[in-house]
């Protein structure tokens, strides 16, 4: 079976490669979405879907394989890409974007993630005492309430203590809520404007929630930052905090809690927050600091020790399992909490 190819902007069947300087338009959920360089990769499934074996590897507009940890860039060029049309220009002139890899679509269940442990870090579902893991729905939020991922090239280092939180980090890239209206695709890249960041605190662990919005989306003009949010979208942020913490109880554990009370920072606080990731990261790949498992292959930072050849990235991705049919998920996933 060949294995199917999905693109940042979707899914693509298996035709060959596609040119990143594409200009044709592409129409995603009614609205027009432009294809630029940085912003155009494909992805390649392996093994079976709903099981443990899945894996989603990643490629770039060249067709080489890469990291989404390590190979896309954090922060985007869009305001200086030609490709971009003139009213997308004005209206995120003077805006920082940044890169957000899609690990888990809006309203569902399975709890995809960044396999940071893994050669080339594919997407994988995370299993807990050898069951793959979904989230419950606790009433009234079905599965994920937001395009759920994470900003690559930042990390979480657990053995720095975050002078606000007296927590280290939970060992994982940032993860980000984009509270667009789109639905996005696992393995998406997207394109989105940082509003603010809220700290929860995970067994002991600081792990930031970034919350963002997709630049594609029609309100991404009029929200620049947590007031506008709370304006806005009346309830959004408060159903945010309650979706973390009450979302592993019916696991058997407790509710988890949150620094500064559970409010949200705002947009300065959280790109601080960001960039010192960022900082962390640079440390892990160039090995300045003590990654201990972390799986640091990568084909494109400067000055990594952990920099390796297209072989050697076509290897890794051949020895997984060949993509098959996709499993049927456990009727038990549909069921409600109520809290």
């Amino acid at each position: 079976m060949r294995p199917l190819l999905r693109s940042s902007l979707g899914v693509l069947p298996f035709l060959g490669s596609h040119s990143a300087t594409e200009s044709r338009v592409i129409t995603q959920a009614g609205l027009p979405t432009y294809p630029r360089k940085m912003m155009h990769y494909q992805t390649e499934e392996r093994g079976q879907l709903n099981s443990p074996n899945y894996r989603m590897y990643f490629k770039n507009s060249e067709g080489k394989y890469i990291s989404p940890f390590h190979d896309i860039p954090l922060f985007t060029e869009a305001q200086q890409d030609s490709d971009v049309p003139p009213k997308k220009l004005k209206k995120i002139e003077n805006q920082q974007l940044y890169n957000m890899v899609v690990e888990v679509p809006r309203w569902s269940n399975a709890k995809m993630e960044i396999a940071t442990k893994e050669p080339l870090n594919p997407i994988k579902q995370d299993i807990k005492k050898g069951k793959l893991r979904y989230v419950a729905n606790v009433f009234p939020h079905k599965g994920y309430i937001w395009n759920y991922g994470a900003l690559p090239q930042t990390w979480e280092d657990p053995n720095h203590t975050d002078k606000d939180t007296k927590c280290g980090g939970d060992n994982d890239p940032i993860d980000v809520c984009d509270i667009g209206s789109m639905v996005c695709s696992p393995g998406q890249v997207i394109q989105v404007k940082v509003l603010g960041i809220l700290a929860m605190i995970d067994e002991g662990e600081t792990d930031w929630k970034v919350i963002a919005i997709n630049t594609e989306d029609p309100d991404a003009e009029n929200l620049n930052n947590i007031d506008d949010v709370r304006k806005s979208r009346p309830g959004h942020l408060e159903a945010t905090v309650d979706w973390f913490k009450k979302y592993k109880v019916p696991d058997g554990k407790p509710e988890n809690q949150f620094a500064f009370d559970g409010q949200f920072k705002d947009k300065d606080f959280a790109i601080k927050t960001i960039k010192s990731t960022h900082e962390h990261w640079r440390a892990l790949v160039q090995k300045k600091t003590n990654g201990g498992e972390i799986e640091c292959k990568n084909i494109s930072v400067c000055a990594s020790p952990f920099k390796c050849s297209v072989d050697e990235t076509r290897d890794v991705v051949q020895s997984a399992p060949a993509s098959g049919s996709t499993l049927p998920v456990s009727p038990e996933v549909d069921k409600w909490y109520f809290l």
